[in-house]
């Protein structure tokens, strides 16, 4: 994984991630679960996959790439014929400096890569002529720097920003508006212009994001207290932790552990 500090300064407050992957071996090889998070994911097999909506198969689409916004439940990727890709993450401000598309405008949809961001439609094709993961990560650098050459950063990003860590730094709404200086009522009708989701529904996506690293760093010391997850997350208890996951993932955390945790395969 290449972390945001280790790309080119340009790019750094707007990609979160940029990390080769592999879905592994085995009876599930080729099946990733696409959690919520606060970033806009994009994914760039080696050969195209099908994605959908967990539990809504009528929502089955086969892409080439695939770009998804903000979302509050599970996706089920496929990938046949090969497990491993490329996949990078961006931050909401990101999406309109790299990709020139609102974070608002994808949220809740994933979306052919090409169709979302035509500049950039070459890249898949680029990166399959790469051979080793060095190359790849400089096809998609410099991919990312001439994107941000074209679009810029938002005038808007300093309040975008501020406005994000507000809620990401509070429990409640009222307290992020508070320390903004707004009404709750103007905060949550910027949040959901920049964003697509509501100030509550954005916290909802910190707080899983939260437990998610939790749950890995707790596995990867052979020790995992869903209990004490739930409370370094902001989980009022277990059950709680545990009611939500199951709703935002379609699966326990045990169960997301045991099939897709740093023991089971990468990301």
């Amino acid at each position: 994984m290449m972390p945001a500090h280790q790309l080119p300064a340009a790019l750094a407050p707007f990609v979160a991630t940029l990390s080769a992957y592999d879905l592994g071996t085995g009876s599930a090889a080729g099946v990733h679960r696409g959690l919520p998070s606060t970033t806009v994911s994009i994914t760039i097999p080696e050969e195209p996959m099908e994605i959908a909506w967990l539990g809504r198969p009528s929502s089955r689409r086969r892409l080439q790439a695939v770009v998804a916004g903000l979302h509050l439940e599970a996706a089920e990727l496929r990938q046949a014929g090969g497990t491993r890709g490329v996949w990078l993450t961006l931050s909401p401000m990101g999406a309109g400096a790299l990709l020139g598309v609102p974070a608002a405008a994808l949220a809740g949809h994933f979306v052919e890569f090409a169709d979302a961001v035509p500049a950039m439609a070459a890249l898949p094709e680029r990166l399959a002529s790469c051979r080793t993961w060095p190359q790849r990560r400089t096809a998609v650098v410099e991919a990312l720097a001439a994107a941000l050459a074209r679009h810029g950063a938002n005038a808007d990003a300093p309040r975008q920003r501020a406005m994000l860590a507000a809620l990401s730094g509070s429990g409640r709404v009222h307290e992020a508006a508070r320390h903004l200086g707004c009404s709750r009522r103007h905060l949550s009708n910027a949040v959901r212009a920049d964003l697509g989701v509501t100030p509550k529904e954005y916290q909802r996506l910190v707080r899983f994001e939260a437990a998610r690293g939790e749950l890995v760093t707790a596995a990867r010391t052979g020790t995992v207290r869903l209990a004490t997850v739930a409370a370094a997350s902001g989980f009022a208890d277990q059950a709680h932790f545990t009611r939500e996951w199951r709703t935002m993932a379609g699966c326990t955390p045990t169960e997301w552990l045991r099939a897709e945790g740093p023991a089971a395969r990468t990301p």
